[in-house]
């Protein structure tokens, strides 16, 4: 694994550290909202209504976010955020402390939680140019998704295991620290401000955002490869009846940790990305590869056999999340980055979401077996269609392509300066 970002740069080394440290804690709130929810209500509707309540705020924010990132200082939208977040969880905690805790609080916290991380999310995905020589972009993703999948895989046990032992108020109450130490380090990236010239946050801006995206084909190509590869391959809804399939109930919470183990895997194994110039073709092929592992996922007769396979897709998922991290950070100019950030957020939050539906409608027509295998399938498909149909996309190349030529003549030139 590269690990020259983190040798090389301060501000990464803080972002990634406030990053670590505030995942444990989200995740002690991820697991303790819907277990708070179900103790209260013992409703499943009722702690399904959660994720509805967030999702507007996500999507609406999230393209927002994206405005303000490119119009205001990035640094500073990022810590009053993060404030924000550590005013929500202590919110969370204080209801769980009254003797009767109140359900629409947990509904309207979660609801102003998820605006104000789809808020911050742009900021921090535009901010990673900045603080990272463009040789080292690579990396720097690879990196971050590292300490994403570790976190994914041993923050969830942790945090269930605290909530069980030290109750709610605890959980709320240890990650309120975790956000308040992850403020003191972001506070001391020393990242530069906007240009003074920058434009304002606007409906206009946003338009101007997305008919840029719309007139680079290599920039829709990694929006619509990842939410076809998605839309018909993402299958977790699956996952509980193809357990009760093999007679293993207990084997879904292995199938829905083995994309979180194969990206693990391919984030620790990910120095020879940097070796890579056709990312376009490496997002291709990582999109294939993923469908293919969730359709041999559909005829594995073992436990094992279905994990492997699922852990091989999110491996190949987090190859394709490295490339084409690689080519929005080293192509975006800096001046559109926080509105393209945030179209990025639309892309790969939807994109699941379809995909649980897709699973689930093809399911209950022809099965488990049927919805996993045919979604593998069509997943191949079409992104061998995709990539037809996308030539500029698919012949994309760091080392020619005019936008990754003129962004690391720029970042030179700022480093001369």
């Amino acid at each position: 694994m590269d690990l020259g970002p983190l040798r090389d740069s301060r501000d990464f080394r803080l972002l990634f550290g406030s990053g670590v440290i505030t995942m444990f804690g989200t995740f002690l709130t991820l697991v303790a909202v819907p277990l708070q929810m179900k103790e209260l209500t013992d409703s499943y509707m009722a702690v399904g209504l959660v994720s509805v309540a967030e999702f507007v705020p996500m999507v609406v924010c999230g393209l927002w976010g994206g405005a303000i990132a490119d119009a205001l200082d990035r640094r500073k939208i990022i810590i009053s955020t993060e404030a924000g977040l550590c005013v929500t969880v202590l919110a969370l905690m204080v209801n769980a402390t009254l003797p009767t805790p109140q359900i629409w609080v947990l509904y309207v916290v979660g609801a102003l939680s998820a605006g104000l991380g789809s808020l911050q999310r742009p900021s921090l995905e535009s901010l990673m140019p900045r603080v990272v020589r463009h040789d080292q972009l690579t990396a720097a993703a690879a990196l971050t998704s590292f300490r994403w999948n570790l976190g994914a895989i041993v923050a969830p046990g942790l945090s269930g295991l605290i909530v069980i032992w030290s109750g709610f108020a605890t959980a709320y109450g240890i990650n309120v620290a975790t956000f308040l130490i992850s403020l003191i380090l972001l506070w001391l990236v020393k990242a530069p401000p906007q240009a003074e010239d920058a434009p304002p946050a606007s409906i206009r801006a946003l338009v101007e955002g997305v008919r840029y995206a719309v007139s680079r084909p290599d920039l829709m190509g990694t929006y619509l490869v990842d939410i076809t590869a998605m839309v018909f391959a993402f299958s977790t809804a699956l996952y509980p009846f193809l357990a009760d399939e093999l007679g293993v109930p207990a084997a879904q919470g292995l199938f829905f940790s083995a994309s979180a183990v194969g990206s693990l895997v391919a984030s620790v194994t990910s120095g020879w990305t940097n070796h890579v110039h056709r990312h376009g073709l490496g997002v291709i092929a990582a999109a294939v590869v993923w469908g293919a592992a969730v359709a041999l996922a559909a005829v594995m007769p073992t436990v094992w056999g279905i994990f492997a396979c699922l852990a091989l897709a999110g491996a190949a998922d987090m190859i394709s999340g490295v490339f084409r991290s690689t080519i929005w950070n080293q192509t975006i100019p800096d001046e559109f980055r926080g509105r393209l950030a945030g179209i990025e957020l639309l892309s790969y939050t939807s994109g699941p979401m379809l995909g649980n539906a897709r699973a689930s409608l093809m399911g209950q027509l022809g099965g488990t077996r049927f919805s996993l295998g045919a979604g593998g399938l069509l997943c191949v498909g079409a992104v061998m269609a995709m990539a037809g149909l996308l030539p500029r996309f698919r012949n994309y190349d760091a080392r020619t392509d005019e936008h990754a030529i003129r962004e690391r003549a720029r970042r030179e030139a700022l480093a001369e300066n």
